[in-house]
């Protein structure tokens, strides 16, 4: 017994110190991780090691265990300041926009691959949720307009709870819903818990930050222990009232990022190292169960479902979702390519997987290789994607996770900025940046070399700035910084205040 535990452990932390060094190569090569992580799961496999793995109940629930702690991250790091605008849009898209792409994905596979109705039903519910951790790890290294960041964030976060509804409702073995009610009340039962789910979130959020910020714990790593037992029992008491546990993590993770936390570098920074190694788990769990036989006789239905998905299915969920709200096309077709899907799906296939659902192993299978080809070709040609439509962002400050307990204590943010080819932020000086008072540029990093900035030092392409913006200002800051990388020292003048709209025109 002893030798099965320690030769666990070892293999166990040989697999996290690869997946950890892995994620150096991924970002390299612009992929999201996960499918480094897939790939170590299929390794271990029976192909590989020879590790057997088959219970997808244990897969089910470690998976939505591992769903929670990504999500719950998700929402600590968003900011109220950009998520407040997109809100509706993130909403009508997560429910709207995914009946629409469950419809499209479903007549689909029924035509085109003879399904039967509720299994078809089955494969556009699965394939209808962006993934949280894909979307959140892409986006941080990609910049984009952040309205459509935000967005994007805001709708992978939300989308899980009314697939997740969808999804177990459809998997009820045959015989077992003798006793269905009819579709409307299933319509207003998922209403009714994805409402109460965003209130149950938002207070428990609003009383967990009051509580923290009065209580005086003993010491500073228990904050971070709190903040993310208070997102877990979000879920818990969600699930308790039969309201929605995904969103009520969300909107818990949104109240507690967004409020004066004590120590909140420190609950960023374990938040984020936590969500990591859910991934980890996660990803290589469901490498492990995938038999790659299997996968090889389900390529070509993946191939056909995943056409539809991403050249019908979702380019239509998006246009009726964000027509109304009055996107541009360009930003709509961008939206429509970063519906990247990731482990969500495969997770989801694991509910009727575990049930037993005649076809689930098909399912399965089928989401599986989808997800690794579309990731592949939708993560590597994102970047070029944004470019192309006009929707990326050369200049935009990003926060640094570090502890800067200084600056908490005078409520003042830590931001870095790099200034890419073609910004017009080259050949700006410091003092016609004209930043708002409260904000400032404390070093500037030139060809290895650091030095404290002048009024008259003159910005060239590849410095990064590292900036000090109170509470106050942070918002202005990155909107200055925004208008002038696109408009030089004349933005005003051409009336650019760096937002992505004109402030009539923001939802």
């Amino acid at each position: 017994m002893t030798d099965q535990v320690n030769g666990a452990l070892l293999l166990g932390a040989v697999v996290l110190l690869v997946a950890v060094a892995a994620v150096r190569l991924s970002t390299r090569l612009g992929l999201p991780s996960l499918l480094v992580y897939l790939a170590l799961g299929l390794l271990l496999g029976p192909l590989g090691l020879g590790l057997a793995f088959n219970d997808a109940e244990l897969t089910r629930v470690l998976g939505l265990c591992a769903l929670v702690v990504i999500i719950a991250e998700g929402g600590l790091t968003a900011r109220w300041a950009e998520l407040r605008p997109v809100v509706w849009p993130a909403a009508v898209l997560s429910t709207v926009g995914v009946g629409v792409s469950v419809a499209v994905v479903a007549f689909a596979a029924h035509l085109l691959l003879g399904l039967d109705w509720r299994l078809a039903w089955l494969y556009g519910a699965v394939l209808s949720s962006t993934d949280a951790a894909a979307v959140f790890a892409t986006l941080r290294r990609l910049r984009v307009r952040p309205r459509l960041a935000a967005l994007l964030e805001a709708e992978s976060g939300i989308n899980d709870a009314p697939v997740v509804l969808l999804v177990i409702a459809l998997s009820v073995l045959p015989g077992e819903n003798t006793h269905a009610a009819p579709w409307w009340q299933h319509l207003l039962l998922g209403a009714y818990e994805l409402g109460a789910g965003a209130v149950l979130g938002v207070a428990v959020g609003a009383i967990g930050a009051w509580t923290l910020r009065r209580a005086a714990l003993p010491a500073a790593g228990l904050y971070p222990l709190a903040t993310v037992g208070l997102t877990v029992l979000a879920y818990a008491v969600g699930l308790a009232l039969h309201a929605s546990g995904f969103l009520a993590v969300y909107a818990c993770g949104v109240v507690l990022g967004n409020a004066h936390l004590p120590h909140r570098r420190a609950v960023l920074g374990f938040a984020d190292g936590l969500a990591w190694l859910a991934q980890i788990g996660l990803f290589v769990l469901l490498g492990l169960l995938a038999e790659p036989r299997d996968l090889l006789v389900a390529i070509v239905p993946g191939l056909v479902i995943g056409l539809v998905l991403v050249l019908l299915a979702r380019p239509l969920s998006v246009l009726v979702s964000a027509t109304p709200f009055r996107f541009p096309l360009r930003e709509q077709v961008f939206l429509s390519w970063a519906g990247l899907r990731g482990a969500v799906p495969i997770v989801l296939a694991t509910i009727p997987l575990s049930v037993g659902l005649p076809g689930a192993k098909a399912l399965f299978n089928v989401v599986f290789v989808l997800v690794v080809v579309y990731t592949v070709a939708q993560g590597a040609s994102l970047p070029p994607v944004a470019r192309r439509l006009g929707v990326a962002a050369p200049a935009e400050p990003t926060e640094l996770d570090v502890e800067t307990a200084p600056l908490e204590r005078m409520r003042a943010d830590l931001l870095q900025l790099e200034i890419p080819e073609g910004s017009r932020l080259a050949g700006v000086h410091i003092d016609e940046l004209r930043l708002p008072e409260g904000a400032a540029i404390m070093l500037v990093t030139r060809d290895g070399a650091g030095f404290v900035p002048s009024g008259q030092t003159r910005l060239r392409t590849g410095d990064s700035l590292l900036l000090v913006a109170t509470e106050g200002v942070r918002a202005a800051t990155e909107q200055r910084l925004r208008a002038v990388s696109r408009r030089g020292r004349l933005a005003r003048w051409f009336a650019d205040y760096g937002e992505d709209l004109p402030p009539s025109q923001i939802v």
